[in-house]
């Protein structure tokens, strides 16, 4: 496919951006707590600089003190600090790139705790998934807001930034103005859609106001709150034509709060594009461009929706985590060499309050102190494990010249990442060993598969390190009947080593045990679940555990919590909930799900060899895979 149109420049108000590809606000917690830049908060955003998007938004700068959901925001709320961050849009400048700094009040969507002072709102009304009640907003408070809204805009302009982003999506001040799930006020800002478009209206004529005509104006909103009683598109259609009259230059379009949070990051199991007929709708009764978000991760997705018309801009965040120089490539036609997002969110949002990271990309957020430099002294090294834990090491210590070997088992690299990509959804997976395999290709790394390896055999290679990465084994607990013909591991369904059951019980209801569960509905059997704990998947980040209970649900599968398996017989299984017994019959299948223990028996035939050796992943310390690549890859770079 030939991305003619994603490569198409737009004019937003006077000033034009070279393509169609958008970097959205993304909270990195990169900064200082009192809204200072950081290097690595820098170095971050000048690194997408360098791989090409069109426009490039930052996180929520605040608009004043003790007004943010997140301790590590940047802030231009004083004019003390443009100055510091005029570094930023001078490295983004100099690699070509264009920045547009997001301006926010999180509202309600935030703590005492957060940010030092009770939250605000329209109206006394807490958000669903938070614990405190704000206070609601007096009229003179509401136009000092709006002022600090004005005069942070001005900063945004005096600091060299291409454009200012009016948060009001997401259910922060502004979209709780808006919204009638939020907004139960009795004056002038509330009531009607106009009632509850005018705080909205004022910020925007006032940020207008305080930055010029000429200077382009973005303003996000949630076009869909898909919460009952919330903000809808059809009142989403309205809003848009009034930010229209009022003087906003583009709609970024979104979508939620954060009660709904699980449609602002749609994770792997939903379709790409999801919500582009939102952005769709709005276009149809605007003139200004549209951008589209919601989980764009392939090029030619992207392509279509423009050729299409639905937007005129797509949003591709999450993408940009995983490879910041994924226009670049596109553009050089090297569609194999992207990176691309999972939509896993475990580094995205899971990292958040540490700093957002990518699974697939180690080098997201070290971007200030990976500097890829050669090793000094270049080393042989094999690694033994061709898993991604083992793979990621390769390609780090590769790139830095070190002489590196895979001698992996099976029949293909990959290891348990295959496995996890087996249930619903999570097609997406696979494509980070395809990319892995083209990246050890391009830089040379040997690999050796169906190859098991003696202690003789490696001594023979005279290797410098040897790296252990031989994963885990499933985990065999001690029950009454565990040794029986119809007693198999996730591992053994999800794999295809088995035939499956009709009538299964699964223990263990982690992660792993709800998505063997969920695969297997889907095939058609009748599943239940008995898990220790007191609940299912409690390990599993929000997004896409929001998706994987209500398929559960869906699909009748039985749960039974705080239970324990005593016995499986032929033809049935007892368990104790909540210290009563209980048996179920016609059984022809128990599947195990009770965690993994590392596979680490070569380690102890090796030690006091005369090269050294590291355990990595699951062989050192089971880990979910996010923290075994993120350690494999820091681990290259000390070798």
């Amino acid at each position: 496919m030939k991305y003619n149109k994603i490569f198409e420049p737009i004019k937003i108000n006077k000033t034009e951006f070279k393509n169609r590809l958008v970097v959205s606000a993304m909270v990195t917690s990169y900064c200082n707590e009192d809204g200072t830049p950081t290097e690595r908060f820098i170095a971050y955003h000048e690194e997408k600089a360098k791989g090409g998007w069109g426009i490039i938004c930052t996180e929520d700068y605040t608009i004043a003190p003790n007004v943010g959901g997140f301790k590590k925001l940047p802030g231009l709320w004083d004019d003390h600090l443009i100055e510091p961050h005029k570094e930023l849009t001078e490295r983004v400048h100099k690699q070509g790139g264009k920045i547009v700094a997001q301006i926010y009040h999180a509202g309600r969507e935030t703590t005492t705790e957060i940010a030092g002072a009770q939250p605000v709102g329209p109206s006394p009304i807490k958000e669903p998934s938070l614990p405190e009640i704000p206070r609601e907003l007096t009229i003179d408070e509401i136009a000092v807001i709006v002022k600090q809204y004005a005069e942070c805009a001005r900063r945004v302009k005096e600091t060299g930034f291409d454009g200012v982003e009016i948060h009001g999506a997401h259910g922060y001040l502004i979209g709780a103005f808006i919204s009638p799930l939020s907004n139960k006020r009795t004056d002038e800002y509330g009531g009607s859609l106009e009632g509850r478009a005018k705080f909205p209206l004022e910020v925007v004529a006032a940020v207008r106001n305080a930055v010029g005509p000429d200077y382009p104006i973005f303003f996000r909103m949630s076009a869909n709150e898909y919460v009952d009683g919330g903000f809808s598109l059809q009142e989403a259609k309205l809003y848009a034509q009034l930010l229209e009259e009022a003087g906003v230059d583009c709609i970024h379009c979104s979508q939620g709060i954060y009660v709904s949070c699980h449609t602002i990051q749609p994770p792997s199991i939903i379709p790409e594009g999801y919500y582009a007929e939102n952005a769709a709708a709005l276009k149809e009764v605007v003139n200004i461009p549209v951008i589209t978000v919601g989980k764009y991760t392939e090029p030619m997705m992207v392509e279509t929706v423009l050729r299409t018309g639905k937007a005129d801009l797509v949003t591709m965040a999450r993408a940009s985590l995983a490879d910041p120089h994924l226009p670049n490539k596109v553009k050089e036609g090297r569609i194999e060499d992207i990176i691309r997002c999972i939509g896993c969110v475990q580094g995205c949002l899971g990292d958040q309050l540490t700093g957002v990271r990518c699974m697939v990309n180690p080098r997201t957020g070290k971007e200030y102190c990976y500097k890829q430099e050669q090793a000094k002294v270049k080393k042989r090294i094999v690694v033994i494990g061709g898993g991604v834990s083992g793979c990621e090491f390769a390609i780090g210590a590769a790139e830095r010249g070190h002489e590196v070997s895979i001698y992996e088992k099976a029949d293909r690299l990959g290891g348990q990442w295959l496995v996890a990509s087996m249930p619903p959804g999570k097609t997406a997976f696979t494509t980070f060993p395809i990319w892995q395999k083209k990246r050890l290709a391009d830089l040379g790394v040997e690999i050796h598969l169906n190859t098991v390896l003696q202690p003789d055999d490696i001594a023979a290679f005279e290797p410098d390190v040897v790296i252990l990465a031989t994963g885990s084994k499933p985990i065999v607990p001690r029950i009454e009947g565990v040794s029986n013909a119809n007693v198999v591991t996730a591992h053994d369904i999800l794999s295809g080593k088995v035939n499956i059951g009709q009538n299964v019980v699964i223990i263990g209801g982690g992660l792993v045990g709800a998505e063997t569960a969920d695969y297997m509905a889907q095939n058609g059997c009748n599943v239940t679940i008995i898990e220790m704990l007191s609940g299912i998947a409690l390990e599993g980040e929000h997004n896409p555990t929001y998706y994987l209970l209500d398929r559960l649900e869906k699909q009748k599968v039985k749960t039974y919590v705080n239970s324990a398996v005593t016995e499986i017989g032929e033809g049935f299984i007892r368990f104790k909930e909540n210290g009563e017994l209980h048996t179920l019959e016609n059984i022809d299948q128990v599947v195990l799900a009770v965690g993994v223990k590392s596979d680490n028996a070569l380690e102890k035939h090796l030690n006091g060899s005369k090269y050294r050796v590291i355990s990595i992943g699951d062989a050192k310390e089971v880990a979910e895979g996010y923290h075994d690549i993120q350690t494999a890859y820091d681990l290259a770079q000390r070798i």
